[in-house]
């Protein structure tokens, strides 16, 4: 059995992931045509290079069909619901850095904070007969994240593209989205929350706790941990 290694198949990402790999004596390599998602590795045995997109890696790991992935931390914990019974994150890459923020009208001049908003969602449901709308994709990490603080009186709303655009859409009230810059934000003349920071994403070696580490792959696992020079050495499935 190989060891499979699943990495996002294309964009910054996968170059970066490329580039952490080389770093370290292991080349990560496309094989055949640029748009075919297989590849190779150097450096390495028994390893098998699994290319997918960032999205399919935390289920693909949660299912065990792939033993390690990269991936950004905020796709693991949205996906998945246990996820550290799931999956172990093995190191921290250094790159693909996202804060996921909560993030009002800027005209909204004295919501500043979490306390502010979990007291104009009050104030809007009493003016509005319905709840303040939160456009977002990020469902459970939100919902996880404004249940700890307290903030009631929200709905939060699906929205797979253009989150920034909603409010001026009309479709609601405030959103909790992805933001590298703020420049998109600002552009959408929104802002975050002093304390809205929901989650500090960054891309991750993730090893899955339900894939079949018996031997071989075991085998190539502590080869593989060597050579990037890892803290951890035994499988989670054995006992790491």
């Amino acid at each position: 059995m190989t060891l499979g290694l699943g990495v996002p198949s294309k964009g910054r990402l996968m170059e970066q992931t490329f580039d952490w790999f080389a770093a370290r004596g292991v080349t990560l390599r496309r094989s055949g045509q640029t748009r075919e998602y297989a590849g190779a590795v150097d450096g390495a045995e028994g390893v098998r290079l699994v290319l997918m997109s960032a999205g399919e890696i935390p289920r693909e790991l949660a299912a065990g069909r792939i033993h390690l992935g990269v991936t950004g931390s905020d796709l693991v914990q949205e996906s998945l619901a246990d996820w550290q019974a799931e999956v172990a994150a093995l190191a921290a890459l250094g790159f693909g850095h996202a804060d996921l923020v909560i993030a009002v009208p800027a005209a909204w001049l004295d919501v500043e904070t979490l306390d502010d908003l979990d007291a104009a969602a009050a104030a809007f449901r009493a003016a509005h007969g319905h709840r303040l709308r939160i456009a977002t994709k990020y469902h459970r990490l939100v919902r996880e994240f404004l249940r700890a603080h307290d903030v009631a009186d929200y709905q939060l709303v699906d929205s797979q593209g253009a989150t920034e655009g909603t409010v001026k859409n009309a479709t609601a009230e405030a959103i909790a989205d992805i933001a590298s810059t703020g420049a998109t934000l600002r552009a959408n003349h929104l802002r975050p929350l002093a304390d809205g920071l929901v989650h500090a994403s960054e891309a991750t070696l993730f090893a899955s706790r339900r894939a079949d580490w018996s031997a071989p792959a075991a085998a190539a696992f502590a080869d593989l941990s060597a050579r990037l020079g890892l803290q951890r050495l035994a499988p989670p499935g054995l006992g790491g």
